[in-house]
């Protein structure tokens, strides 16, 4: 079976997600406004409570992934704490500057992960940057990575459906996850490819109780986890076995 895995970023999306027949999530912070960010570990000890296995983003800045060796050090000590507090996968990315994996960057990243403890590897959309994704998908498979989300390097995974493909027909050994605009009634398509996990955000907006006041930023709302999208999502994969 395709696995779902569900974007949350809390325990009530996570909640959400695992009542709705998600296998996983990932979570992160501030998704809608950065594309995410590392969590924290009170984050992360209250969605592991949830009974969910839960993959953590880690990602100490917006932007771009070219990091510098100070960065990289800090995202290791992340990677180390919240596998420490429950994580049981890690979801890594980093670029050189010409647009090639950085294997020094993410074999430290890998390291720091497996020392910690026996948890699953996933290298983000980072690989959507890449000059040549099937290049990167066999760096990263020399690596050890388990997993790699992307789209394709489009827009939408539903349009990167040809590039997807390739990964796929790679056969390198590293699973491919389909993200990025992933809705449910293009989850079919993706299947039909072969890939091996789908991976979408289900987010939907509801009101803030509060003003955000000066220096707290611009809100048009909270981000939440639909759980309409989530068991649609799972609808359209089947049912677990």
């Amino acid at each position: 079976m395709t696995a779902l895995e569900i974007a949350v970023q809390d325990a009530a999306g996570a909640a959400i997600a695992l009542a709705g027949g998600a296998d996983r999530v990932e979570l992160c912070a501030a998704l809608g406004a950065t594309g995410g960010l590392t969590p924290t570990l009170g984050s992360l000890e209250a969605t592991t409570a949830t009974g969910v296995g839960v993959h953590v983003l880690i990602r100490g800045r917006p932007g771009g992934f070219v990091y510098t060796r100070a960065e990289v050090t800090t995202m290791a000590a992340d990677i180390g704490h919240l596998v420490g507090a429950g994580a049981s996968g890690v979801v890594i990315g980093a670029l050189n500057e010409d647009a090639a994996v950085d294997r020094d960057a993410t074999a430290s990243l890998i390291a720091a992960a497996r020392g910690a403890g026996a948890v699953d590897v996933t290298f983000h959309r980072a690989l959507d940057a890449a000059a040549d994704p099937l290049v990167a998908l066999q760096v990263l498979a020399e690596l050890g990575v388990d997993r790699v989300l992307t789209s394709g390097g489009a827009p939408t995974a539903g349009d990167g459906l040809d590039v997807l493909a390739a990964l796929v027909e790679a056969d390198s050994g590293v699973q491919i996850m389909a993200g990025g605009g992933v809705r449910p009634d293009t989850v079919p398509e993706l299947v039909a490819i072969g890939v091996d996990a789908v991976h979408l955000s289900a987010r939907t907006l509801v009101a803030d109780p509060g003003k955000s006041g000066p220096g707290g930023g611009v809100s048009g709302g909270l981000e939440a986890t639909d759980p309409d999208v989530v068991a649609a999502a799972r609808r359209a994969l089947g049912t677990r076995h």
